[in-house]
């Protein structure tokens, strides 16, 4: 246990087709950071697409890139509460440096080192609390040691060797302000910080330093009036002692703890041996800082303690006390030998501790006595701290003598967890997934002694020490603090309890009344609903320790506003008024917040929730001290601000000026100092804006454009001009020259997804940033087109309103067709049609898209690129909630396969329909496939044929029994049972020959388990694949590995849940012999020919490598949408994203023209070396056949050979018979000397 020495504290596509590399995000001036990283760049896959015609990729995505360079991921932006340094790489995207266990909300840059502050206590996994220092050079992490809390704001003065530091924090004798110095040391600033929070920081054109915040005056906390009036708990404490006498009923040394009074006797006296020194302990499962010792001596048969001393533990430290000397009255000291009087008058005497020092065990050591022993008759401690704990036994005890103990009660599966590294033992509940925000409480009920302005603590211990990181996600927290009032409760407020080591959140700063009988103050803890997307793990752990009250004693006389002159070595709390800032905030109506400002060369900006007779929520103070009005100001709370040359960029909660004059001003706006006027982003956004940072983009024509990012609490940006409502999950970008949001371009545009909280320019072409961000090249959902780069394909497509928000949506492991079928989202499937000069794309999935004529389509989209790419879709008979999995040509007849259901032409459709692409109509169907829950999960063309075979899950097709595989006859409008044998679920096929289908799955043959089985098309019969029984589980993929297919690839599920990748390289199974992550599921297998060989393998020739789409868990990189497999090592290709804070995955390529077997490079199709090479001889038989004739042209010649005449004229009655006699004789000749006779 650690006792310290004080508490411690997405996105509406719209792009189109044909995006190239000059969209990229950022060139040149987006390098890495200088002498720091090195980002390197990744060699091109060199796949040879030459052959393959167009090509597109199908997937769960909404933003896609290839893997370019070192440190690109595909990580999601996180939704736990936690962020990251970041910058960029050289093709813009964003890239961690560093993780944080919350936020980052300020950062600047102190003599060439990067100053960060926030609520996180780890930073780069070191333990920060609150702030540490980052080297850009080296990227060493310094942790600020000494502050307990939270910064909300820097302010580095390079000329001045400080950087100012504001928040809700307590360092050295200061509270929510504080000065750290060049030299490494804290420095108090002239007064003792402030009595409540400090959220922003600036310095004035004058020089001064302002502070803005919740406070109303310089100071600190304070101890109560009446001290010492908490009493600490020892009566559940672990009592021991060393030299107890043997004597009945006063040898226990729990006698003197929680005693109505403090007589003596047996039972109520512990007793040393005779004439012997001891020690009284005690030992606690929390911490605590106690500020005075009560004790009781014995007076029992004339002994009694004569002297002690208190030693604290773990820190064996001997304390030093004050008194009053019984005997004068007088005030005294002492230390380790300290007297207790033997008067028996005197019933106690009490000792101040001098020095405030935590602990969680203690020792009394008894060196002298009266009498023949020592001994007391009673102890006790009290603290100043008020603290209610989860743990009730840490709360005050019942003999505490007070009217109201601080206490806690509980509902919910609570546990006491172990204190490890924190202050305390605390509660820890498990509830399920998703959460409800009863399944568990925990209300504080502090003991108050005295009404008037607290600071309310929430402690949360850390979750490293427990291992619940993974498992820990967010909390709901009210109370009740006054017994009447306008403000009698406190705003809720949410917190994240992922902090990894202990952390305390301020809760409220205000009035609270006295504990009485009649009213308890307390706080209340409960889960916040749902979370199944922020919560990685199967469920969700809660934990509560304690509340803290710290009462407040300030100077008064602010209002949210102080202006500091640094040249001034003390501070006259007489008189604020000669400052315009504390006369402006004097101005505001009572409590008044100020939450952000911003200096310029002669004005200074401020922003918050703040109301006067003539401005409201925005005002500016030029160098004159004069007030600027800003058009009357804002109807609603400023929360952040950013200044873009003569825009201040606003956002908060408002939708107007506060004359009305500017609608549309939702929540985020600008105000032109030029022109003092407010103009609008669009329409706004429908919720509240909490951040804006800068950034740039590289849209057009390599032209880096600076553009606003907005983060905040919103789900929509709201419809202007032409551009509809698009819905964001919290995160937008403003494209300054366009005038409009990014969401809303019609161009090749990146995805960015996630927040930004603050940024700090490094040097002129550095920039860094805080918070947690998703990127992708191209923002794209569900499909892209593959050439030189990824593009668009000219089709709006959107997540289906109804898909899951699982991580694995999308991916699941094919263990379960039913199940993973619900939970697809995306475009799964993909074809080109291009019969007769049409040129049809048709994609499938689970999905919505626009139609040309502003309908919705739903599942299946149809582009016609010979018609100006309209896009059509299915007629609604089809359900909307169908998912297509599987998509084939036969002619002009497309067969789509899936979880489908609805009618067609009024006939029922399960599992599978026939449309035709060129009448653009529904076909009749073929009789409904049957079963408990009908899933198509492939559908195969046999060669050079009519049939079309259907695989999934399924019983029946029709009347007719037909379980995994059923062949449709196209000639015969039927269904055909092909073979008897086959059993089970199919998840995947492929002809390998035009007669030999292949087929993987759960399967069995005549009931003998099989999951990878052949069927052979000339016996109608299947059969086990040769060696399939050594396969360790389903197969979910699989694809030719050479040109005939008598080789094959698969990749499956193991029955641990793990995949597994082997090749059959025609006569046994060998192994990939690479690692693949617990996450992997792979889609889909794909052999591709390269331009470039690499080193050959057993697995892998030199002129190709294999292809995995799914989510591939690369270890020592994390997942990839698609990986390349070079027989040696794995790699990633392709990166997505999702539009939710989890990853995206790729269902697989889907091609024009099936040549991976080709290249570009002189291999062609067997087709064509067959034709060639029957060419070749049919011309070399015909020199063979010339060279005769002429040869034998020569031989008559020599031997005197006279043509015949060849005139035409009359040949028919000119024409004399030979007889056959002498045509013989002739040909019998031995000698040819002369000419033949005929």
């Amino acid at each position: 246990m650690r006792v310290p020495s004080r508490p411690s504290c997405a996105t509406r596509s719209r792009t189109g087709a044909g995006a190239s590399s000059s969209w990229l995000l950022a060139l040149g001036s987006l390098a890495s950071l200088a002498g720091a990283i090195i980002f390197n760049p990744i060699p091109d896959a060199n796949l040879d697409t030459s052959q393959l015609g167009r090509i597109g990729i199908a997937g769960d995505f909404a933003g896609l890139s290839l893997y370019q360079y070192e440190g690109q991921t595909e990580q999601p932006f996180n939704s736990n509460g936690s962020q990251q340094l970041l910058t960029r790489l050289p093709n813009g995207l964003f890239y961690s440096l560093l993780e944080a266990d919350a936020h980052i909300q300020t950062m600047c840059v102190f003599q060439g080192r990067v100053i960060l502050g926030g609520n996180f206590t780890s930073l780069g996994g070191i333990q920060s609390p609150g702030i540490a220092s980052y080297n850009p050079d080296t990227s060493e992490v310094v942790p600020v040691a000494g502050l307990s809390g939270q910064v909300n704001s820097l302010l580095c003065d390079d000329s001045a060797g400080k950087v100012y530091v504001g928040g809700s924090f307590r360092a050295e004798n200061s509270t929510n302000a504080i000065t750290w110095l060049a030299s490494n040391t804290w420095a108090s600033l002239p007064f003792a910080g402030f009595n409540g929070p400090v959220t922003s920081i600036t310095k004035a054109p004058d020089g001064h330093i302002v502070f803005g915040g919740s406070f109303t005056g310089l100071g600190n906390t304070s101890a109560p009036s009446t001290p010492d009036s908490q009493v600490i708990n020892l009566s559940t404490a672990t009592i021991e002692a060393d030299q107890s006498t043997s004597a009945e009923g006063f040898s226990d040394p729990k006698n003197i703890i929680c005693k109505a009074d403090a007589a003596g006797g047996p039972g109520s006296t512990w007793l040393l041996q005779d004439n012997t020194p001891g020690a009284w302990r005690a030992k606690f499962n929390f911490g605590f800082r106690p500020t005075k010792l009560r004790l009781w001596n014995t007076h029992q048969d004339g002994r009694g303690t004569q002297v002690w001393r208190f030693t604290a533990l773990p820190l064996n430290g001997i304390m030093n006390f004050t008194y009053v000397d019984p005997v004068t009255n007088q005030n005294a000291s002492c230390t380790n030998q300290c007297p207790l009087s033997s008067d028996p008058d005197v019933r106690f005497q009490d000792f101040h501790f001098v020095n405030l020092i935590g602990m969680n065990e203690f020792r009394i050591d008894v060196s002298g006595w009266y009498g023949n022993g020592g001994g007391f008759d009673g102890v006790q401690l009290f603290q100043d701290d008020i603290f209610s704990f989860a743990v009730n036994d840490f709360n005050e005890p019942a003999c505490a003598n007070t009217t109201s103990p601080s206490n806690a009660t509980t509902t919910g599966p609570w546990t006491v967890a172990q204190s490890g590294q924190s202050n305390s033992q605390y509660l820890s509940a498990q509830l399920p997934k998703p959460v409800a925000s009863d399944a568990a409480s925990v209300v504080f009920y502090p003991n108050i002694r005295e009404s008037g302005e607290y600071i309310i603590k929430l402690y949360t211990p850390g979750c490293l020490q427990d291992g619940t990181c993974a498992r820990r996600g967010q909390i709901s927290v009210s109370g009740t603090l006054t017994a009447r009032g306008a403000n009698r409760t406190m705003d809720t407020r949410i917190l994240y309890q992922t902090n990894e080591f202990d952390k305390y959140d301020q809760l409220h700063i205000g009035s609270v009344d006295a504990s009485s009988s009649s009213f308890r103050p307390s706080i209340t803890m409960t889960p916040v609903a749902g979370q199944e997307q922020s919560i990685p793990a199967d469920d969700f752990v809660m934990v509560a320790q304690r509340v803290g009250f710290e009462l407040i004693n300030s100077t008064g006389g602010l209002n949210g506003l102080f202006d500091y002159d640094p040249s001034r070595s003390t501070i006259d709390t007489s008189d604020f008024s000669t400052s315009a800032f504390v006369r402006l905030g004097s101005s505001f109506s009572p409590y008044s917040a100020v939450g952000s400002l911003i200096s310029t060369a002669d004005r200074t900006y401020v922003g918050g929730n703040f109301t006067s007779d003539s401005v409201r929520n925005i005002v500016a103070i030029d160098s004159s001290g004069n007030t600027v009005a800003l058009d009357g100001g804002l109807n609603g709370e400023v929360l952040t601000m950013h200044l873009s040359g003569n825009r201040l960029f606003v956002g908060g909660v408002f939708n107007n000026t506060q004359e009305g004059s500017t609608p549309g001003l939702s929540n985020v706006a600008f105000y032109d100092s030029g022109s003092n006027s407010w103009e609008p982003l669009g329409a706004g956004v429908n919720g509240i804006v909490n951040g804006i940072v800068p950034t740039t983009l590289n849209l057009s024509d390599n032209t880096v454009e600076d553009v606003i990012t907005v983060t905040g609490d919103f789900t929509q940006l709201l419809a202007f001009g032409s551009n509809e409502a698009a819905d964001t999950q919290g995160f937008a970008v403003w494209v300054t020259s366009r005038s409009n949001w990014l969401q809303n371009l019609n161009i090749p545009v990146p995805f960015l997804g996630g927040m930004l909280s603050t940024y700090s320019e490094v040097s002129s072409n550095e920039t860094l940033y805080a918070g947690s961000i998703s990127s992708q090249l191209l923002r794209a959902y569900g499909t892209v087109t593959l050439s030189n780069a990824p593009g668009s394909f000219p089709v709006s497509i959107h997540p289906p309103a109804s898909s899951s928000t699982s991580v694995a949506t999308g991916v699941s492991k094919l263990a379960a067709l039913a199940d993973n079928a619900t939970t697809i989202a995306g475009v799964v499937a993909g074809a080109f049609y291009e019969n007769d000069g049409r040129n049809i794309t048709i994609l499938g999935g689970h999905f919505t898209a626009d139609a040309s004529n502003g309908s919705t389509i739903y599942n299946l989209a149809f582009i016609d690129g010979a018609d100006s790419d309209s896009v059509t879709g299915l007629s609604a008979e089809v359900s909307e909630t169908s998912v297509f999995l599987a998509l084939a040509i036969q002619g002009d007849n497309l067969y789509a396969g899936g979880r489908v259901r609805g009618t067609a032409q009024g006939s029922t459709v399960n599992g599978l329909i026939s449309y035709n692409l060129a009448s653009r109509s529904f076909n009749a169907q073929p009789p409904a496939l049957a079963g408990d829950n009908v899933i198509v999960s492939s559908v195969n063309v046999r060669p050079n044929s009519g049939d079309v075979f259907v695989g999934g899950s399924f019983d029946r097709a029709g009347s007719l029994p037909c379980p995994s595989v059923c062949l449709f006859s196209t000639g015969s409008n039927q269904w055909i049972r092909p073979g008897f044998e086959l059993d089970g679920d199919v998840y995947v096929m492929m002809w390998s020959s035009d007669s030999v289908l292949l087929a993987g799955g759960n399967l069995t043959v005549n009931d003998t388990t099989a999951h990878l089985v052949s069927y052979d098309a000339s016996s109608s019969t299947w059969s086990p694949y040769p060696g399939a029984s050594d396969l360790p589980g389903p197969v979910d993929a699989l694809t030719a590995a050479n040109s005939d297919a008598s080789q094959v690839w698969v990749a499956g599920t193991q029955s641990d849940g793990t995949t597994y990748l082997v090749k059959y390289d025609g006569s046994d199974w060998v192994s990939a012999d690479v690692s693949l992550g617990q996450r992997t599921v792979i889609n889909s297998l794909q052999i591709f020919t390269v331009t470039e060989s690499h080193e050959s393998s057993s697995t892998l020739d030199a002129s190709q490598v294999l292809m995995l789409t799914g989510s591939i868990d690369i270890p020592g990189f994390g997942t990839a949408s698609s990986a390349i497999f070079n027989g040696t090592t794995l790699r990633p290709y392709a990166l997505t994203s999702s539009s939710g804070s989890s990853t995206g995955s790729i269902s697989r390529i889907f091609v024009q023209r099936q040549n991976f077997f080709t290249s570009s490079g002189g291999g062609m199709p067997i087709g064509f070396v067959v034709l060639i090479s029957l060419a070749i001889s049919l011309g070399l038989m015909l020199l063979l056949v010339v060279a005769g004739l002429a040869l034998d042209r020569y031989r008559k010649k020599r031997d005197g050979y006279i043509p015949a005449p060849t005139s035409m004229f009359d040949t028919g009655s000119s024409m004399q018979r030979i007889p056959p006699q002498e045509l013989f004789n002739s040909l019998n000749q031995s000698s040819r000397s002369g000419a033949p006779t005929v």
